[in-house]
């Protein structure tokens, strides 16, 4: 992965668990479209979640947009000049690359796509435990929260 590389991923935020990972070299709205179209098939979401962005040029283009909503999601964008909107993710974004980007040189694009992709759906999802999720993986987590709304 270089500097032009780009990797976008919709966060679960309750249990911080990423779906939809995407990585490429440009930063467009195909891209991010094709994050969204991943995450919806793998998490199901209900209809009026909340979908929040930072306010780049692919979230709020008119296709990006007419997606959310035929997804019956409810688009919500930070404020102009807000960093702590997308706090969550942006920390993610800090985690990946201290414990994977940094630490290794990829050969390819392809050898950087794999690692993150592994990095995200096998090691941080279903292994790295949080302090905030009382020390379980978003996985465990999200797998127990479940459990306990069907015993309720």
């Amino acid at each position: 992965m270089t500097l032009r590389d780009h990797a976008v991923s919709p966060l679960h935020i309750p249990v911080e668990c990423l779906k939809g990972s995407r990585v490429c070299e440009r930063m467009t709205k195909h891209l991010v479209m094709q994050a969204l179209f991943r995450a919806v098939a793998t998490r199901r979401p209900a209809a009026g979640l909340i979908h929040h962005t930072d306010r780049g040029s692919q979230y709020r283009a008119l296709a990006y947009q007419a997606l959310v909503s035929q997804f019956d999601m409810l688009a919500s964008m930070s404020r102009r000049g807000n960093c702590y909107d997308n706090a969550p993710i942006e920390s993610f974004w800090g985690t990946l690359k201290n414990e994977l980007v940094y630490h290794q040189r990829f050969a390819t694009r392809e050898q950087a796509r794999r690692s993150i992709s592994e990095y995200i759906e096998i090691f941080y999802n279903r292994q790295r435990t949080q302090a905030r999720l009382n020390y379980q993986s978003p996985a465990a987590f999200t797998q127990r929260f479940y459990l306990n709304q069907i015993a309720a």
